[in-house]
């Protein structure tokens, strides 16, 4: 629930904590891994405030933290956040406590040295970020009602979504090699595609190239094998969010998802943002759950509880923005596409974990789960190209008069998300981005 942690009034002696605008004050504190730029030390686990990172294993290092945060805290002098995630909330919780008592102004540790950021703070500027978690397993949901629908008007115009959509939370498990951080390039796929039912299909690059704008969501403790979560604990196996690029080639996967889903127009390329917002975090900005349409069902028992319908949700806005080559040639900024809300998803979080885990399937420490296209019920409000141009044939024009039906080499996506609410301080995920790069020539 809302803490100490969440006062807005809260102010750190980190001023970039204070610039307007920023997407983490001292009410965020996000995780993160990151290496010095032209260093050869080994990654470490960092928190972000303002434009500096905290190094949580320095601050352990230095005795800076105590009792459950400082056993928390050994487990930030690895190069991965998977030993952390593993403790489960009591030690995420008192960690996060103690680092905004160090980091605030008026905090014990700032009184008696006013040096302390000589020992723990790294300019962002001087990091490369990391993928924050060894990621084990990684599952993509299916979650936004009305991005299924779209989809499915455009394959199905009688009959969009399938009976089973409004019963179960649908998804499919993706492939870990290819989840890349934030900033790195893209390289457009190749694969089979079949453009005409009544020609061959040919092998090249893909000509339908997406992008799919995401909230994800990483596994803590998780659950042991064969014995599943109930949906009232499900949240306390979640340690926090980032935001997802599910990039997605439609041609590909127009020709292959049947009859067992999606495969090679899905695997290639995965973009995460790299600080994981703490769920804790988030607690200022819960909702209600979806309000299901009368008449749509109610969720099965195990899917059903009254603590989740009342703020199983979490009200993050996600924005997406293209930039094409030309664009950045001429410095203009990038052009927003779309703005949606977390709100809008068909399921819960909770519901998500829960019906993964409900046959058996154990969720490991840094497992990565994702929602899905977050897409709302307006236009300006769908999360992908496939539904803003309505496969194509809606194209969008560029401040450069560029027309884009899908992505072109050289484009960048940028994608945005951030939650705020009157009463609470402003936070944000940062950027997830990646530029779209030629397919490889073939031999």
């Amino acid at each position: 629930m809302v803490n100490d942690t969440h006062r807005p009034d809260r102010v750190s002696w980190v001023e970039s904590a204070q610039d307007t605008g920023t997407d983490f004050p001292i009410q965020n504190l996000p995780f993160g891994v990151y290496r010095r730029s032209g260093h050869d030390d080994a990654a470490r686990v960092g928190v972000a405030i303002g434009s500096e990172i905290v190094d949580v294993g320095a601050c352990h290092f230095a005795g800076l933290l105590h009792g459950v945060a400082a056993a928390a805290a050994e487990h930030c002098t690895a190069s991965s956040l998977n030993g952390l995630m593993q403790l489960g909330p009591l030690y995420w919780s008192a960690l996060r406590d103690q680092l905004v008592a160090l980091l605030d102004a008026d905090g014990a540790a700032y009184r008696a040295d006013r040096r302390i950021g000589e020992r723990i703070l790294v300019p962002m500027r001087e990091a490369e970020m990391q993928v924050p978690a060894a990621i084990g397993d990684y599952t993509d949901f299916y979650a936004s009602v009305f991005h299924a629908t779209n989809v499915g008007r455009m394959f199905r115009p009688d009959n969009p979504l399938l009976p089973n959509y409004k019963h179960v939370p649908i998804g499919y498990h993706g492939r870990t090699s290819s989840i890349v951080v934030s900033g790195t390039a893209v390289r457009r796929p190749r694969g089979q595609t079949q453009e005409d039912p009544a020609t061959t299909p040919s092998f090249g690059p893909s000509r339908l190239l997406d992008y799919e704008a995401e909230i994800g969501f990483f596994i803590g403790p998780g659950n042991h094998l064969g014995e599943p979560l109930r949906l009232d604990e499900a949240e306390s196996s979640i340690f926090g969010c980032c935001v997802v690029n599910d990039w997605s080639a439609r041609d590909i996967q127009k020709w292959e998802y049947q009859p067992l889903g999606p495969f090679l127009a899905k695997n290639f390329a995965t973009s995460v943002s790299p600080w994981i917002v703490a769920l804790e975090a988030l607690e200022p900005f819960r909702a209600p759950a979806f309000a299901r349409p009368a008449g749509d069902p109610e969720p099965l028992p195990y899917l059903r509880s009254a603590d989740d319908a009342a703020r199983g949700a979490v009200a993050i806005t996600l924005e997406v923005a293209l930039r094409s080559e030309q664009m950045r040639a001429a410095n203009m900024p990038a052009m927003r596409l779309s703005r949606a809300s977390f709100t809008d998803m068909y399921w819960t979080m909770a519901q998500m974990v829960t019906h993964h885990a409900s046959n058996g399937c154990n969720l490991r420490p840094g497992d990565l789960l994702a929602s899905g296209t977050v897409s709302g019920e307006n236009k300006d409000s769908r999360g992908c190209l496939l539904e803003l141009t309505w496969r194509g044939t809606e194209p969008l024009t560029l401040p450069t008069g560029e027309a884009r039906r899908f992505l072109q080499d050289g484009d960048e996506v940028v994608m945005r998300a951030y939650c705020e609410r009157e009463g609470a301080r402003r936070i944000g995920f940062g950027e997830c981005t990646g530029v779209v790069l030629p397919a490889v020539a073939p031999e």
